[in-house]
């Protein structure tokens, strides 16, 4: 609450004047039954035309301008309210783009994106609706009661017994319905991840022809969802009976105590008739406040589970030192000494004593079976993980003690899974460096052997890419991240299997280009395949997270049967396509 409390904050005078409107409003509004009353006890039993004329233009007067402070306080409401989830979304999305990959793999992708769209949806609707009558509900109910023991005292008892009763079946009707709501947000979670996996891996599904079971899949999801969320709007839904039944009986004894006084003489038809007319405001604003209770109880079961998010603490801070300029050729570029690491909640390490040094300009080799160790060794690099045990040096200073950004903006890294966003392929390419200019982005085109198909689409740099790059192959998308990575001209590459769609021919153009361009820059190629870095200066092998190899290629093939293995496998595959 205090956060949300911030966020309203920051706009002080529309947050205040929200409420303050609404209660002018029904301040006008409870003068109404005293007009009514004035209206029937001396101008119609009087036959007062003039006095009827005249208290008919002050409802209208009364009704004209609480319509109008009505108006200004909604407006005043929506403003506060869009502003507070604008900035709360905004705050929310700019925290979780400090979680390492750590955080983000224990809370989820699909829990996120639920978190900042609609569980800030529904805060931000709860704090809409709570300006316009958290406020004004409650005032009206107690001077509408005030005001009927000013009418008569006798008369207005049944204000006493009815409004405890209702404030407890609300109370007690919140204290349920609350808990279930945190329940129907967890489902919702579950059938987003349902509906996100699905939508992602749609082809996946169609080629193992499962769109029967995902749909039987998502469909118990979304029924486990529609049972929670009947069960709660059920209980929910008691609030508009029971609060009509007891305001009802309330009318009923008004009517019951007032006529016995009206026929005793000791109270006028008019003033009976406004204390129905208040019992009648008490029941429209109980029963907004009802509606309201329900839909707060939602928006505070979302604030805790945004609020959640906000207490996470990310596990990498971006503070520390900048990555010192690598001014000495002696210090390696890159050094691991003896590093362990473990995921969250895994039972066993997926690296375990990794030991080596990249010298400046150096290319590495990362070689080894599929969970292997092969892409947790490219994260610890950019400190995307920190490692579990050990030490991770970049030009000699321990990474825990480096500034993440600063790190990145020295490592250029190309994942596994090639990601183009929509945009031109000049704004894509830009994401490398900033300001790069068309001439630089075209140098690292050619080094990533992405210039011809570039250039054969006819529209340069201009080109404009679709929502995921649908209208690019693999193997340009895979070329294209090459690229943007190049343009930085990074001290660090990294190559994570990124070129795993390239045909043979393109892929050794590629890494003789890299090869003959980068110069001084540290070079990982991280791969399954032999031919992908056997020219480098070193190769690591590693096996079930451990290290078994390190050397070139011509002396792990003499001294390294894990090596000889992969080898021997993939020369067999090839003969074995030679053959066919």
């Amino acid at each position: 609450m205090k956060r949300l409390l911030h966020y309203l904050k920051a706009h002080p005078v529309i947050t205040v004047m929200a409420p303050l409107f609404k209660m002018l409003e029904a301040t006008f509004e409870l003068l109404v039954p005293l007009v009514v009353a004035q209206i029937i006890d001396t101008g119609i039993a009087g036959n007062n035309g003039p006095y009827l004329w005249k208290m008919g233009g002050l409802l209208i007067v009364l009704g004209v301008v609480g319509f109008a402070f009505s108006l200004t306080a909604q407006y005043f409401a929506a403003k506060s309210a869009v502003s507070a989830g604008m900035a709360m979304r905004s705050d929310l999305f700019a925290h979780i783009n400090t979680f390492s990959y750590q955080e983000i793999d224990a809370i989820g992708t699909s829990t996120l994106i639920n978190r900042m769209t609609n569980d800030v949806n529904q805060v931000q609707n709860g704090v809409n609706m709570f300006l316009r009558l958290f406020l004004r509900s409650p005032f009206v109910v107690l001077g509408a009661m005030v005001m009927a023991f000013t009418v008569d005292v006798k008369a207005a008892l049944p204000f006493a017994v009815a409004i405890p009763a209702l404030l407890a079946v609300i109370f007690v009707i919140l204290l349920a319905s609350m808990p279930l709501y945190r329940k129907v947000q967890k489902q919702l979670d579950r059938v987003l991840l349902t509906t996100r996996e699905n939508l992602l891996g749609i082809r996946v599904v169609r080629a193992f022809a499962r769109q029967e079971e995902e749909m039987d899949h998502f469909r118990r999801e979304t029924d486990g969802l529609y049972r929670a969320q009947i069960f709660v709007g059920k209980i929910s839904a008691l609030l508009n009976p029971l609060t009509y039944v007891l305001i009802n009986l309330g009318i009923i004894a008004v009517l019951w105590f007032g006529g016995r006084q009206v026929d005793a003489g000791d109270l006028t038809q008019g003033q009976v008739i406004a204390l129905i007319n208040y019992m009648s405001q008490i029941l429209v604003e109980l029963v907004k406040l009802a509606n309201l209770i329900i839909l707060l109880s939602r928006a505070l079961a979302s604030l805790s589970r945004v609020n959640a998010i906000f207490d996470t603490t990310p596990s990498i801070p971006e503070t520390g030192e900048d990555v010192p300029a690598a001014a000495d050729s002696a210090v390696p570029a890159v050094s691991f000494e003896n590093v362990d690491f473990a995921y969250a909640g895994a039972g066993q390490e997926a690296l375990h004593g990794v030991t080596f040094a990249a010298m400046p300009g150096e290319t590495i080799g990362v070689i080894g079976g599929t969970g292997s160790g092969k892409s947790t060794l490219a994260n610890l690099i950019p400190r995307f993980y920190d490692c579990t045990r050990g030490t991770v040096r970049l030009f000699g200073r321990d990474v825990k003690g480096l500034r993440p950004a600063s790190i990145r903006r020295r490592i250029g890294v190309v994942p596994q899974k090639a990601a183009v966003f929509s945009g031109s392929l000049r704004k894509n390419m830009r994401w490398g460096k900033a300001d790069a200019t068309d001439e630089e982005i075209y140098r690292a085109l050619d080094i990533a052997q992405a210039r011809e198909f570039v250039d054969s689409k006819g529209q340069g740099l201009d080109l404009e890419i679709q929502q995921g790059g649908s209208n690019l192959s693999g193997g340009q998308k895979q070329r294209l991240t090459i690229a943007r990575a190049l343009v930085g001209r990074p001290d660090i590459l990294i190559l994570d299997d990124s070129a795993s769609a390239l045909d043979f021919a393109t892929d050794a153009r590629l890494r003789r280009a890299i090869r003959e361009s980068t110069g001084d820059m540290t070079v990982f190629i991280i791969s399954q395949r032999v031919s992908a870095i056997r020219g480098a200066d070193h190769i690591l092998v590693l096996d079930d997270g451990r290290p078994v190899g390190w050397g070139t290629h011509e002396e792990l093939l003499r001294n390294n049967h894990i090596y000889q293995e992969i080898c021997a496998s993939q020369s067999a595959g090839k003969e074995a396509s030679a053959n066919g």
